[in-house]
């Protein structure tokens, strides 16, 4: 852990969901262990540092802001001593301060980078200890493998979005830019009671993703946006946040609010741009492979975790006669097409550009800082092509038009037995008990081909706000940001439809995980390592990069040119793009 104090912010945010849980757990224990000595001997003397360290660590991990008059009454000693202590821990670098307000005259409390860590080490040391002393340690069966599972979150339920003290105050109403996908609709579906809560009328614009893409470059060249908080799909984030669009999160709310350590790993990661957050995970939606249980079991098919495995399955349930494919996937030219082959390429353990490796597959996280370029044409590469080429031959007779929502209809009307498809259009066939593929549907993340990794590439959307937005409806967007990502409405968007959650808690929500599968799926990848956002790295560039390769490999899948030819014309395009920007 990075111990710099000027990186607080960035590196505690990342504290783990499974190490978060640890500590709630000790904190809870040692809560109970103390009422518990009070019972036995009528005569304590509390220690202040770790009473203040207690309440402070768990009020930072329940994003509740501390003041001092707050960390002082928690102490359980005379004002004048917790006063003497409070400093004592703020000179050893074990809190931190931070301004409320512009002034600095009013801030808040916050444990450090070393404090959290102690915490963290402690927490793992006691659980040990009981173990040693009172028995096994194994986790229960319904909990293992599971972030929030423990006894602290287990029970709890998350409550629905209450309405704010002080209505927002928006000249005209909240104004928001979105894509025009199901939980997006579930969104609007939602309008009024929104409105309820944040007490100002809602308008909110939808687009497809291209025409998405459009509206809001065009937003940014403004003189004053026209929407107070606009949703960008995660690779954008670099092309926004380099030319000036986006306001930085960090520099309109202190990020802790957000309970930053409560989403996804990856998703976080994602909306980060040279170490600063430039929006807020909306929707957190891996790309899984879709398979139907009932068809792979009838034909004596294991669920295919590697490529050759899909290619042997999609291969044995195509039966075109009976008017039924192997699989189905984003083949239409353009965007589409182009998030598949770059998928396909980190299937086969290859990004679309020379990024460092690290620890579950590959650093995009450094990219504001450094060059790089684009590597498209390679051994690994052309096996993905060829991959992709394989597919063809058990796919839809329609195949290359198909994008987004039209591969994972003919999936769950049953005329497709294995679909690629994001979470976000799992509703298509979870919420429909007459369509053939209800209740019979699996989740895996992509196979794997030359003994890569497996992962599920993280898709989504951030909520962002403009960096032309007027200066008097700054405020009010923030806290419309807020509520929109916040635990309660995620939940909210799920209970009516929604099967994308870019949170931990709402993911471990009892009630959440009754509705659907898909959400213990996609919690056990990520403590597994395998949501990962390399796949489509947020460089400014990427956009054009995708439509690129979407254009060359289709002209690939029309036997217009070889799987060489492709990849050789889809690299000089993207070396050109990049010489353009200076960066080859």
């Amino acid at each position: 852990m990075n111990h710099h104090k000027g990186e607080l912010v960035q590196e505690t945010s990342f504290l783990t969901p499974q190490a978060k849980t640890e500590i709630l757990k000790a904190l809870t224990f040692l809560e109970s262990f103390e009422d518990e000595l009070d019972g036995l001997i009528e005569i304590s003397a509390p220690n202040p540092y770790v009473k203040m360290s207690a309440y402070l660590v768990r009020r930072h991990l329940e994003a509740k802001v501390v003041t001092p008059t707050s960390l002082i009454g928690a102490s359980g000693v005379p004002y004048a001593t917790a006063t003497r202590r409070l400093r004592k821990m703020i000179d050893d670098g074990l809190v931190e301060q931070r301004p409320r307000t512009s002034s600095g005259r009013s801030f808040s409390l916050h444990p450090s980078a070393e404090m959290l860590e102690a915490w963290t080490q402690f927490s793992g040391r006691m659980r040990r200890l009981a173990a040693q002393a009172f028995g096994s340690d194994a986790p229960r069966a319904d909990t293992q493998d599971y972030y929030f599972a423990g006894s602290y979150l287990e029970a709890q339920t998350i409550q629905p979005p209450q309405v704010l003290l002080e209505p927002l105050k928006l000249s005209g109403g909240l104004r928001v830019l979105v894509h025009g996908d199901p939980t997006f609709m579930v969104m609007h579906g939602l309008k009024r009671q929104f409105e309820q809560v944040v007490g100002c009328p809602i308008q909110q614009r939808a687009f497809s993703i291209d025409r998405l893409h459009e509206e809001a470059v065009k937003n940014a060249q403004r003189t004053t946006s026209r929407y107070d908080l606009i949703a960008l799909d995660l690779p954008w984030v670099g092309e926004f946040a380099a030319k000036g669009y986006l306001h930085p999160i960090d520099a309109v709310l202190d990020v802790e609010r957000l309970s930053p350590s409560d989403f996804h790993t990856a998703g976080w990661m994602a909306a980060h741009w040279d170490k600063r957050p430039f929006g807020v995970p909306s929707q957190t939606t891996p790309e899984l492979l879709f398979y139907r249980k009932d068809l792979l079991a009838e034909a004596g098919l294991e669920p295919p975790h590697t490529t050759d495995a899909l290619l042997e399955a999609a291969e044995e349930l195509h039966e075109p006669t009976k008017g039924r494919y192997g699989i189905a996937w984003n083949a239409a030219r353009g965007t589409a097409l182009g998030h598949t082959f770059m998928m396909a390429c980190a299937d086969f353990g290859q990004p679309v550009l020379d990024l460092a490796k690290q620890a579950g597959g590959y650093d995009a996280s450094r990219l504001a800082q450094e060059d790089y370029r684009p590597t498209i044409d390679t051994e690994r590469g052309l096996l993905a092509a060829e991959y992709l080429m394989a597919l063809l031959r058990y796919s839809p007779p329609d195949i290359l038009s198909m994008a987004w929502y039209e591969r994972v209809r003919p999936f769950a009307n049953g005329k497709v037995a294995m679909a690629y498809g994001y979470t976000l259009l799992a509703p298509y066939f979870e919420q429909n008990p007459a369509c053939a593929a209800f209740g019979k549907v699996g989740y895996l993340p992509h196979p794997s081909g030359c003994k890569a990794p497996n992962i599920a590439p993280v898709g989504g959307y951030l909520l962002c706000i403009p960096a032309n937005i007027a200066p008097d409806r700054l405020e009010a967007a923030t806290e419309a940001l807020i509520v929109f990502t916040s635990p309660e409405a995620q939940k909210l968007y799920v209970e009516n439809g929604s099967r994308t959650n870019p949170r931990y808690s709402v993911g471990a929500d009892p009630e959440v995980r009754r509705l659907s599968p898909i959400f213990e799926a996609v919690d056990s990848m990520s403590w597994h390592d395998e949501l990962q956002f390399w796949p489509r790295p947020p460089i400014p560039e990427i956009n054009d990069i995708i439509r690129i390769c979407g254009e060359e490999c289709h002209d690939m899948l029309r036997g217009v040119q070889s799987p060489k030819a492709a990849l050789q014309a889809a690299q000089n395009r993207a070396d050109r793009i990049l010489r353009e920007a200076g960066k080859l």
